[in-house]
């Protein structure tokens, strides 16, 4: 783009003089004689095509082709004329062409461009927060998940189901809610959430009374896909403000548990002013959206699209769950829950969501800076790389900070931290890969290292650090390698 205040093109003036003095007479001669005679300079005489090419020196070297300073000359009222009265050429075109041979090539470097993906901090920073307050839920209502030793299997099924079944179901709409936002409008994203939200929540609550938990269980189990359902519908509309001030009596209530217990009724109560919230916020938001709207295009895109992003956020909840319960599930449930794991993958949310822009302004910076393909392939590379380790910087401390201030939390041994920051690296690479357009990939990637990791349980044939390592460690390199081929590609930054 040129910039905003561009310095004129210098001016030639050659023009006959107002008196109309002897250069004028010269010209009605030689307009009565015929055709101009190419004008013979004195030897001594400086050449004024130096002057010229002096005078034009920026718009000679940034030409392509002698035409675009034959077009700057006429522009300035240069005829054929004045080319072979002053210059010796028969027009401007050849003036041109002896212009654009005298001044070296030298195209400017292009100007900086704003950056398209740019994202405020303080908005990542609120995402995370309304990613990970919700668990402190977990927190509040653990007088009500408690369970007999025989049906403790069957609440932990009932809890993970439903929340697997939400985290897939609200992949997948929020997909398909910003594709309707894109091509109808915020109405038809809303219309697209009033209709998928309580949809999903029914299928997550449908998942847990299949495992025919305690009630305790069981109603947990619904606000928990009430919620979801909810969370999704204010994150996708900008509402993560109105999120955040639902969760604050659950995290008052988590806050209050550290100083002295909290009657269930109490609990309860708090757990409910959540939800509630929640479902009053997202319900205000659907119908300021859609009010007084008319109605809108179908959809460009079929409801198969958004099929593997819902496979990822399945593959991601398994994979999560794994790496926050393995060890109960292969040690029995005396092990302890690898809370701290859930606690930094969540807050680490926020720094990805914001790496992922800057990923993607960096990528078109090198894209500006590269001469081949090949170039921009390894420039590519080397943001990606940046990225990617600085976001598994950021869980790594989160990782340590939380598993200090856990209570009776597992420590946090070498292996278990590389296994962590593996998965954090298959999530932040797949969100990248979705962020880019392709969906198959991560979905396909993710699904076999969940199902890895599941059959590796269900046989028994390796710990559930060790599975973490070789499964994630795998998914996560294909995701590299096929994330930089993406970034390397001129058309993906388009």
């Amino acid at each position: 783009m040129p910039p905003d205040d561009p310095e004129p093109v210098p001016r030639l003036h050659w023009g006959p003089p107002p008196d109309g003095g002897p250069a004028t007479t010269r010209r009605l001669r030689a307009a009565a004689e015929g055709p101009a005679r190419p004008h013979r300079r004195p030897g001594w005489a400086a050449d004024p095509l130096d002057e010229l090419a002096e005078e034009l020196a920026e718009v000679c070297a940034a030409a392509v082709h002698p035409d675009e300073i034959a077009a700057v000359l006429e522009a300035d009222g240069m005829t054929a004329e004045q080319a072979a009265e002053r210059y010796g050429r028969r027009d401007a075109f050849e003036l041109a062409e002896d212009l654009f041979a005298k001044v070296p090539r030298a195209y400017p470097e292009p100007g900086p461009r704003p950056d398209p993906w740019q994202a405020a901090p303080w908005q990542s920073l609120l995402r995370a927060v309304v990613f990970t307050l919700p668990g402190l839920g977990y927190g509040l209502a653990e007088r009500f998940l408690a369970a007999p030793r025989e049906r403790q299997t069957a609440s932990v099924a009932a809890l993970v189901a439903s929340a697997l079944v939400a985290w897939a179901w609200n992949q997948g709409l929020a997909h398909r809610a910003y594709g309707r936002l894109a091509s109808g409008g915020r109405a038809a994203c809303g219309r697209t959430l009033r209709l998928g939200a309580p949809l999903g929540a029914v299928l997550a609550f449908a998942s847990a009374l299949a495992f025919l938990a305690p009630g305790g269980v069981t109603a947990f189990s619904a606000g928990q896909a009430l919620y979801l359902g909810a969370a999704t519908v204010l994150l996708v509309l900008g509402g993560e403000r109105l999120l955040l001030y639902c969760l604050l009596p659950t995290a008052a209530g988590a806050a209050l548990l550290l100083l002295f217990d909290l009657p269930g009724a109490v609990r309860a109560a708090l757990l409910l002013t959540t939800v509630g919230g929640a479902l009053g916020a997202a319900a205000r938001e659907t119908v300021r959206a859609t009010r007084d709207a008319p109605p809108s295009a179908p959809a460009a895109a079929s409801l198969a699209a958004s099929v593997p992003y819902g496979l990822f956020g399945l593959a991601c909840g398994v994979l999560t769950t794994f790496a926050a319960l393995g060890d109960r599930l292969w040690y029995g449930n005396g092990a302890p829950a690898s809370g701290p794991v859930v606690i930094a993958l969540t807050l680490s949310m926020g720094a990805a969501e914001w790496l992922l822009y800057r990923c993607r302004g960096l990528s078109l910076r090198a894209l500006a800076h590269s001469t081949s393909t090949g170039g921009l392939l390894l420039r590519a590379m080397r943001v990606l790389a940046v990225c990617l380790s600085t976001y598994l910087g950021a869980l790594a401390v989160l990782a340590l900070a939380t598993t200090a201030l856990w209570p009776g939390s597992p420590p946090l041994t070498v292996p278990r931290d590389l296994a962590l920051l593996l998965l954090g690296a298959v999530l932040w690479t797949g969100l990248l890969l979705q962020a880019l357009g392709t969906a198959w990939a991560p979905a396909l990637l993710c699904i076999g290292a969940a199902a890895g990791e599941a059959v590796v349980f269900t046989l028994r044939s390796a710990g559930p650090t060790t599975a973490q390592l070789a499964l994630c460690g795998g998914a996560a390199a294909a995701l590299f390698a096929v994330a930089t081929a993406q970034l390397g590609r001129i058309t993906t930054h388009r």
